[in-house]
């Protein structure tokens, strides 16, 4: 049987990091994965190029029914220690919008990064390895048997991951752990995840696929202005992607196409200094004909402003300051880069993630209740969580 200190279910962001920390305190630590590759979701992250914090970093950037379990992580272990690391080895970066950051040449320097702390820390990875059983036992923690072995440890540490791109070998390991062990679990869906529509509505946005627009898109109480890209398939973009974890299945979402226009007082004054004008001459300017085609209907587009009233103007600026959509549902884990919902926060410790149920049991990462935005909210939560329970596993 192979013994050491602490197993780490996932070589993943946050099961690498909390590796490396134990290792640093001289712990014997074996990471076991299905995969055949560590850090498989880094290397395909930010398009290659890993998106891997971010300069802003606060709670408001996360969702979780417990809006405050993730102050403690992200306070032990900031953006800025991840940065320190980055630049250690030499790594160039650079920032993009609403302080994202990302490598220069690719998301391999962040895995190398890892992978080389996790040697000096004398951290063993063993790949291509399924877990059949996890049982609890008094004298020595865990016992865990797999296709490569029997093992047991004092500390067990989940970091399985969620289901967000199943082709990427995501299952619900690390919920069925957890149920396993009488943990709660919050129901799961797709998060930062493009929208599909309904029929009627596919048909009408389908020719404008691969335009892009910068709007303002909300549901409920949130909303978010970046980009919305309308796709053959229904809407995607940084701000659909945004907005998806926090859709529920049935509700619609508000898009703002004009959201730095005021279109009622535009079409006011342009009646009034250019009334012979037609309704698309002025709306033009700003978005692809396309889209305000298949928006206004094109008697209406082609009218002159002297015969449009004012409750027309009214009307035809909802369409574009308040375009109302329902959703028929998102693409799904298929896509999907993260996944809601999860382990339970209120069953783990803020500051060690250790379960407050079983002693030695930790939940890291993705796998716990707790979604970042987009834009490396969900990187730096693997860093910061890992990190903390590496400091007492």
């Amino acid at each position: 049987m192979n013994t050491p200190d602490v197993i780490i279910i996932g070589a993943s962001a946050s099961g690498l990091m909390c590796a490396i920390e134990a290792g640093k305190r001289g712990r014997q630590v074996t990471v076991l994965d299905h995969a055949n590759m560590a850090g498989k979701k880094i290397l395909m992250s930010g398009g290659g190029r890993c998106n891997f914090t971010n300069y802003d970093v606060r709670a408001n950037h996360y969702l979780s029914h417990n809006p405050h379990f993730c102050k403690s992580a992200l306070s032990q272990f900031t953006q800025w220690d991840f940065i320190a690391m980055v630049e250690q080895y030499k790594i160039a970066y650079h920032e993009r919008e609403h302080g994202q950051l990302f490598c220069d040449v690719s998301a391999k320097q962040i895995l190398t990064m890892l992978l080389d702390e996790c040697k000096q820390a004398g951290v063993t990875i063993k790949l291509n390895c399924s877990i059949q059983k996890i049982k609890k036992q008094d004298i020595r923690g865990f016992v865990i048997n797999s296709s490569r072995g029997e093992f047991s440890c004092q500390s067990l540490v989940m970091a399985t991951g969620g289901l967000s791109i199943p082709k990427m070998g995501a299952s619900p390991f690390g919920y069925k752990i957890a149920e396993q062990f009488g943990l709660k679990l919050w129901p799961t869906r797709a998060g930062l995840v493009p929208f599909t529509l309904h029929i009627k509505d596919k048909q009408r946005f389908a020719p404008l696929s691969g335009i892009a627009i910068e709007s303002v898109i909300q549901t409920e109480n949130i909303a978010f202005q970046e980009n919305i890209l309308f796709t053959h398939r229904g809407l995607s973009g940084p701000a659909i992607l945004q907005i998806s974890s926090y859709w529920q299945a049935g509700k619609p979402v508000h898009i703002n196409m004009l959201p730095n226009i005021d279109l009622v007082e535009k079409l006011q004054l342009a009646k009034q200094s250019h009334p012979k004008q037609q309704i698309k001459t002025i709306i033009t300017p700003h978005l692809p004909k396309r889209l305000v085609a298949a928006l206004l209907d094109e008697k209406l587009a082609c009218q002159t402003l002297h015969d449009t009233s004012h409750k027309q103007i009214e009307l035809i600026a909802r369409q574009f300051h308040d375009l109302t959509i329902k959703p028929n549902g998102t693409e799904g884990y298929r896509t999907a880069e993260v996944t809601v919902g999860g382990v339970d926060c209120d069953e783990l410790s803020s500051k060690t993630m250790e379960s407050h149920k079983v002693a030695g049991l930790y939940f890291i990462g993705e796998v716990v209740d707790l979604t970042g935005w987009l834009g490396g909210y969900n990187f730096q939560w693997a860093w910061s969580s890992g990190w903390c329970a590496g400091q007492v596993t």
